[in-house]
């Protein structure tokens, strides 16, 4: 059983302005000259040190080269600068279990799950290093009660679980399974800015604005000709049609969409009260924060940012009585970061209010 480091792949989201870099400093590595990959990697970070793809880049080749000291004080600085991607605190602790440092290792894949609570890769890490824990202890056991019977057979069967195929008489594999890379996006560089002072990937373009929320559409009001009165007559006039009326499922779907939307502004607005406010009581904060350490924690990432853009794409919200799912493709920028992803609300009505009750990235 190895935990799973987030790797190198061709599904790497770049920009087009920085895309070759970032191939060419992939594929060195692929090909196993990885002295040239970090000469290629420095050379680019000393004109944008802040880069946070190709620094994520540099710690894996670091790593597969077995620069390991190395590649922890890369992922070390990464988690510093960008606490928003999960993905850096994952390798760290990938770095750690290596050295049997598994405090350290666990202490990282929560603050992985706590950044994102939808991220597999680093709950199946964190089950991993437990075991490891597990095994640790269990091993201390027996070593000062040799005469304890129960311990040995949960050791053996935890180290069962670390090597399956020796239990069969097989060769266990060496190579760790490798997952999916992280959703950072490099920002394109727009002909007529320069870089920022703290040198970023690149001057960030600025995005289209936040849609504002739907509302609904004002309806005209037609202009009636009004005619002689007609001539009395037995036969009554046809009764007109009843106007249509919106069912209350449509209404529910329109305020729930609105509720999305207005949180959206207030986050980008940098409104951190009207952000809040978008919370329900019944609100699970991601890993085992409390709910006002997780409120201080936003409250600090919204302040401490200087410009924030969001942009939400392709939004479907179905309604099931008094609760709503929002789905949607958030973009995501502020500062020197641009990240994309998946993100799925759970709403829940309260009174007139449709308030966020759990939040998850998929």
């Amino acid at each position: 059983m190895s935990l799973r480091l987030v790797a190198l792949a061709a599904t790497l989201v770049f920009s087009t302005a920085h895309a070759d870099d970032y191939s060419d400093v992939s594929q060195l590595a692929r090909n196993g000259k990885f002295n040239e990959a970090l000469a290629k990697a420095d050379q680019y970070l000393a004109g944008k040190p802040r880069d946070p793809q190709m620094r994520f880049i540099k710690g894996v080749v670091q790593r597969d080269s077995g620069k390991t000291s190395e590649a922890i004080a890369t992922f070390t600085r990464l988690t510093e600068d960008y606490p928003e991607l999960p993905e850096p605190y994952n390798n760290l602790a990938v770095l750690y279990a290596g050295q049997s440092q598994f405090d350290k290792a666990r202490t990282a894949l929560e603050m992985a799950i706590r950044t994102n609570p939808s991220y597999t890769t680093a709950h199946e890490n964190l089950g991993d290093v437990y075991a490891k824990l597990a095994s640790q202890a269990y091993g201390k056991a027996l070593q000062l009660d040799a005469s304890n019977t129960a311990v040995a057979p949960k050791l053996a069967l935890i180290r069962e679980l670390f090597n399956p195929a020796l239990a069969k008489g097989q060769r266990p594999a060496s190579t760790p399974a490798v997952t999916a890379p992280p959703q950072v996006l490099a920002a394109a560089t727009p002909p007529t800015k320069a870089p920022p002072t703290l040198a970023p990937p690149a001057a960030v373009k600025p995005p289209p604005s936040l849609p504002a929320a739907a509302g609904p559409a004002a309806t005209p009001v037609a202009t009636v000709a009004v005619a002689a009165a007609p001539a009395a007559s037995s036969t009554p006039p046809p009764s007109a049609p009843a106007p249509a009326v919106p069912s209350p499922s449509a209404n529910a779907s329109k305020d729930a969409e609105a509720a999305v939307r207005a949180w959206a502004r207030a986050w980008a607005a940098k409104d951190v009260k009207g952000y809040l406010a978008a919370y329900g009581k019944e609100f699970d904060p991601p890993g085992n924060a409390s709910r006002s350490a997780w409120e201080t924690e936003r409250r600090q990432r919204i302040g401490g940012k200087s410009k924030i853009t969001l942009k939400l794409d392709n939004l479907t919200v179905s309604v099931n009585g008094d609760k709503a799912i929002a789905k949607f493709r958030q973009d995501y920028k502020a500062d020197a970061l641009a990240v994309s992803s998946r993100k799925t609300l759970d709403l829940v009505k309260s009174g007139d209010r449709w308030l966020i009750v759990r939040e998850s990235v998929n």
